[in-house]
């Protein structure tokens, strides 16, 4: 049989790999700050300091750009979320640690992992740049060329060596295909960008309406709230009470579409590549067991060394079983874990949103603000991460029940032993049952002798009031000592019970899985408590309609003073300047308070100087 790397050699023949993705990473880091830089100079600051003694060169021009706005962008929502899921082979590369550029001590790798998390954020930036300019026809060209070149290295990288020594064939495509998949759609956006804003420039089309301040979903979930309540609801489908209801005034902002997108993407590679470690330690065990049957038949003895070799092939072979098989109900788990934590982000939100909090833990109720600030960059990325290693020791924990499975039923029956099994089990059962049935007969004897009649035929259950005392008394003591044994198994239990909820459940970043009191020791769910309490604050539609119809006030306010004083400036009579009003009312208020001279920023210059003098020897009025 071939070994692995002959059988990729004769794969991929003479194969040259002439692109180097990381080394490609390094120098895409030119073309990136080239385009930060165009579309930074061609940003305009809205508020300039004003500065007396200097004169700025590019006057208002050169504004820091801003990638993606992490709290209310809801305007292409799926195109950030796809740029983030052209990052995903690279996030993947740093979550293996495979990104060593410098050779650091080990206890520096943090550093070196930080520089890293830098560089691909740098490299990737013209995306999400591109996407949120205002300047369209020359985002989308330059969009479009770098998301080109990235596209066609891609290309030529699977190309050149298509297969693997882990896979075997088109190795390389089953890694990269989901990166050309995002790339592919950005092309076909940046062209669309391209064609629409060249349309608007030629005069075909109409300028598009700038970032409206109140989004339309944020309307009407106030209308909803201001319209009185019907008096008989619509009957909703089981779907709609069961898995999901979709609400038109609610709309998931592009950190959480881009957070979704990008576990998708990780989450396959992730698996992917641990199938990859499976048919590598499948392959060395399967040499183990061959040297195991080399080593049986040369010493041709049937004792106990033989019997303890088939055992540990048979366990082989039933761990590389589960294994595979345990993979589709660990990956579905997960994937169903990010459909369930948006719902619950849309729950808990509408939840804070009416001023509810009792869903959260009291220590929560009022967090640090510093700390959600730092939440709200924390979130995205422990999601994905959790999301991984959640995957990871569910399918661990699911293979380690798989076995026990397959040695408890499946194997005694293979093996001719099914009555033996199913005597212990059915001994098992009867124990377990025998156990809780005492259980439930101490509280049936309670209900029915040691409380008192109901108050009203109306009462759900029995008042907490004792009844036949002295028998209760007796009841207890003779219980006591049985209940010593009982809570040894029920200590058990709920040890069991805790192990398998934690991990089942290790990968929800919206549930804690800590005891009640410990919750601030769950670094991810405090994460998440942070991050919803910024997103309350800032997208909040009440809140957001408020100050829309602030702006929209005072905008109307300076409209109509405008409107009054062009009235005022027809040719009627002589026309006063603003400039000129405005200095004169100042010289006033100098005039009569002289102490505010001091207070004032002074110019250089010597009729200034004087100016000052004068002032300051006038006697207060």
């Amino acid at each position: 049989m071939l070994s692995t790397n002959e059988r990729t050699r004769q794969l991929n023949g003479t194969c040259v790999d002439s692109v180097d993705m990381e080394l490609f990473l390094h120098y895409s880091l030119i073309p990136s700050l080239f385009i930060i830089l165009i579309l930074s100079f061609l940003q305009r600051r809205e508020h300039r300091r004003q500065r007396d003694d200097t004169s700025y060169l590019l006057t208002n021009h050169f504004e820091i750009i801003i990638p993606l706005d992490f709290l209310g962008t809801f305007n292409n929502r799926w195109s950030y979320g796809i740029a983030f899921g052209a990052t995903a082979n690279k996030i993947m590369f740093l979550f293996s640690e495979g990104y060593q550029p410098l050779q650091v001590p080990q206890w520096a790798q943090a550093f070196v992992l930080l520089i890293g998390g830098i560089e691909v954020g740098l490299s990737h930036l013209p995306f999400f740049a591109c996407l949120s300019s205002e300047f369209q026809l020359v985002s989308s060209i330059l969009g479009f060329s770098y998301s080109l070149t990235w596209f066609a290295v891609t290309i030529l990288h699977i190309t050149q060596c298509p297969h693997g020594q882990f896979l075997g064939r088109y190795e390389t495509l089953v890694f990269y295909w989901p990166t050309l998949l995002c790339l592919f759609f950005l092309l076909g956006y940046f062209l669309h960008m391209f064609v629409k804003s060249l349309r608007v420039h030629l005069g075909w089309e109409l300028q598009t309406e700038e970032k409206p301040f109140l989004e339309l979903h944020q309307a009407e979930h106030v209308k909803q709230l201001l319209k009185r309540r019907p008096l008989q609801e619509e009957k909703k489908s089981w779907f709609q009470t069961r898995i999901y209801e979709w609400d038109p005034c609610f709309q998931f902002p592009s950190r959480m579409i881009g957070t979704t997108v990008l576990a998708f993407i990780c989450l396959y590679l992730f698996i992917v590549i641990e199938f990859c470690m499976f048919l590598y330690v499948r392959n060395e065990l399967d040499v183990f067991e061959g040297k195991l049957e080399s080593y049986i038949a040369s010493t041709n003895q049937t004792g106990s060394l033989t019997l303890i070799i088939l055992q540990v092939k048979e366990l082989m072979n039933v761990t590389k079983g589960v294994w595979v098989v345990t993979i589709l109900p660990a990956s579905l788990t997960c994937v169903s874990y990010l459909f369930h934590i948006l719902a619950c982000y849309r729950k808990h939100m509408k939840r804070l949103w009416a001023g509810n909090k009792h869903f959260l833990p009291l220590k929560f109720h009022n967090p640090s603000s510093s700390e959600s600030v730092v939440a709200i960059a924390r979130y995205s990325g422990w999601q994905i991460a959790y999301i991984l290693w959640g995957y990871l020791i569910i399918h661990v924990v699911q293979s380690l029940g798989g076995v026990m499975f397959m040695y408890g039923l499946v194997l005694p029956v293979t093996h001719n032993r099914g009555l033996e099994m199913l005597q212990g089990l059915g001994i098992g059962i009867l124990t377990i049952s025998i156990v809780l049935g005492l259980m439930v007969l101490q509280v049936w004897i309670a209900t029915s002798f040691f409380l008192q009649p109901k108050m009203d035929t109306a009462d759900k259950q029995k008042p907490l009031a004792l009844n036949n005392r002295k028998v209760f008394h007796n009841f207890n003591y003779f219980l006591f000592f049985y209940n010593v044994l009982l809570g040894l198994g029920a200590c058990l239990s709920r040890l069991l019970v805790s192990c398998i909820l934690g991990t089942w459940l290790i990968a929800r970043i919206d549930r804690t899985i800590m005891q009640s009191g410990y919750e601030r020791a769950d670094m991810g769910f405090r994460a998440w408590i942070g991050m919803l309490y910024v997103d309350h604050y800032h997208t909040n539609p009440v809140l957001v309609s408020f100050c829309h119809l602030l702006i929209t006030g005072h905008r109307e306010r300076r409209l109509q003073q405008a409107i009054q004083y062009g009235h005022l400036s027809q040719p009627s009579g002589p026309r006063i300047s603003t400039r000129s009003r405005t200095r004169w009312l100042l010289l006033q208020t100098l005039i009569n308070n002289p102490k505010l001279v001091m207070l004032r920023k002074s110019k250089s210059g010597h009729g200034s100087q004087e100016f000052i003098q004068i002032l300051l020897t006038c006697p207060e009025s």
